[in-house]
């Protein structure tokens, strides 16, 4: 069955903010590109891929508009704009892109903001409202500590769609979270408009030592609050790289739910991904 990659990234760390690699990501900290990731593809069965930012910038998010115009299976990019400026003129600069269809949502990364409550403040929810109008679905890069503040703006924003990256990053190599376990419960509840990725996983696990028995438990959860028609598939690559390769991460997940049915794998793997983010796939 053929997968889409729901949250990749590429980048060059020499061009933009990666403040947050520290001396652990060395083997990372290096450019990767489309082209390394291409052939990994067809060996995990990954046909199209959602390429998401990596730093605050509208100059990568153009960049990577123009990118995926040139590539065939990126069929989305999620970008970024500052939510706390004029969003409506930084989408008019985005929308002036010859492949802005392609741009299918924005994010930020909330969970390295110093206010645990910053999804809430009044000038991002400015921005968030503005951002509602324009259809893009909005990504939640959050950890359990920003949950309630997620709760409070999807409820704010009940018209707009919320994807919740790597399942808000439990802290899987510590055994179970059951700060995560609690607060994704009650995120749970407000599952209308909200999706999220079973991405980031072997990378909130021991990177040396993971076992699929330490992650499953944390997959099962997710599905059993969530469901079957809001839930993701995403390798993280190339973060992933740091505990695993490309196809063992995605075929940690196809491992993970082969006891569902064909169409519920169908949709975790595939049919999900294209509804949330609207992509346009074969």
């Amino acid at each position: 069955m053929l997968a889409i990659d729901s949250h990749h990234h590429i980048w060059n760390p020499s061009v933009g903010d990666f403040s947050w690699m520290t001396k652990a990501h060395d083997p990372i900290n290096r450019e990767f590109t489309a082209g390394d990731l291409e052939p990994l593809l067809e060996e995990a069965r990954v046909s199209n891929t959602v390429l998401v930012q990596t730093w605050s910038s509208l100059e990568e998010t153009e960049a990577f508009l123009t990118l995926a115009g040139t590539c065939e299976f990126i069929a989305g990019v999620v970008g970024w704009v500052d939510l706390t400026g004029d969003v409506s003129m930084q989408l008019a600069r985005l929308n002036a892109h010859p492949e802005v269809s392609l741009l299918k949502g924005i994010r930020h990364q909330v969970h390295d903001e110093d206010d645990a409550n910053w999804l809430m403040r009044p000038d991002v929810q400015h921005g968030l409202h503005a951002l509602s109008k324009s259809g893009l679905v909005y990504d939640l890069l959050i950890r359990a500590r920003e949950i309630p503040a997620a709760v409070s703006c999807v409820k704010a924003l009940p018209d707009m769609k919320f994807i919740v990256d790597h399942i808000a990053k439990p802290r899987i190599c510590d055994g179970w979270d059951a700060e995560w376990d609690a607060q994704i419960t009650q995120l749970a509840t407000q599952k209308t408009n909200v999706w999220i990725k079973l991405s980031g996983l072997v990378t909130e696990s021991n990177w040396q030592a993971w076992r699929p028995q330490d992650i499953e438990p944390y997959v099962q959860r997710v599905l059993t609050l969530f469901g079957t028609k809001r839930v993701m598939v995403g390798s993280d690559w190339p973060v992933c790289t740091l505990a695993s390769t490309y196809g063992n991460t995605m075929e940690l997940v196809r491992d993970c739910i082969s006891n569902f049915s064909v169409d519920e794998q169908e949709d975790i793997l595939r049919n999900n991904a294209i509804r949330a983010y609207g992509l346009d796939v074969a």
